[in-house]
């Protein structure tokens, strides 16, 4: 609040601030991110990060999980969250997309927060693409030496994200999106029974761990594999 106040009038939190203050990051080290719909005035000011941004010209107290409709200029911009002002969540996640404040992991784990809390999210990507997931848990493989698998094979009927075809082993990568409904979560259980049927094993990864308990993913592939870890 104290930084919202020392920029003026219209000013409200933002960026990873933000992200911060509607609990979908933790708390982050370095300045507060501000911003401000004035285009002049003092462009530093001591542990703060200012945005001049002439859209929050006209903030609104109106809840984000509401935004207006008929597009960007329809929608709101900012809002109070424990009197605070501060941007919206769909701004809020915006501004981070936009710019390089934060790691993209991060990014990822902000609109996944803001998807599971409900909030609409209307006009922006919540899921990473497929490419995306197999680039990480690929680079994870070969950061640990262990051995490369086939990649987008079939196996029978199916196709696998990743096969180790001598030891029958698969893996599945997933994200949030593909299992929003009961119809995705459903299949990939029915064709897991049938791969297992045939013979082989089948590990599943979500997105969230490959990034936060990488080491675990590789110890658990290993472990399918036979495969010491690089030391």
């Amino acid at each position: 609040m104290a930084a919202v106040l020392a920029c003026g009038e219209g000013a409200a939190l933002s960026h990873g601030s933000a992200a911060v203050l509607w609990e979908l990051l933790r708390p982050l080290d370095g300045p507060v991110h501000i911003a401000t719909p004035s285009t002049s005035g003092r462009t530093r000011r001591p542990g703060i990060h200012l945005h001049r941004t002439p859209s929050l010209a006209e903030p609104s107290p109106s809840p984000s999980s509401l935004p207006g409709r008929g597009g960007r200029r329809g929608r709101l911009l900012t809002t109070h969250r424990h009197n605070i002002p501060v941007t919206t969540v769909p701004r809020t996640l915006e501004d981070l997309r936009a710019s390089n404040y934060l790691p993209p992991h991060l990014i990822r784990r902000a609109i996944r927060q803001a998807e599971m809390k409900g909030h609409r999210l209307e006009g922006i990507e919540t899921d990473r693409t497929r490419s995306d997931l197999e680039a990480l848990f690929l680079a994870l493989v070969h950061h640990n030496g262990l051995p490369h698998p086939e990649v987008n094979v079939k196996i029978g009927r199916f196709e696998v994200d990743f096969l180790w075809r001598a030891q029958r082993l698969v893996v599945e990568t997933d994200s949030w999106t593909y299992h929003r409904g009961s119809a995705a979560f459903y299949a990939d259980g029915e064709r897991d029974l049938e791969l297992r049927a045939a013979g082989f094993t089948v590990l599943r990864f979500t997105d969230r761990q490959l990034e936060a308990v990488p080491e675990r993913v590789a110890a658990d592939v290993a472990q399918a594999l036979g495969a010491p870890l690089a030391v």
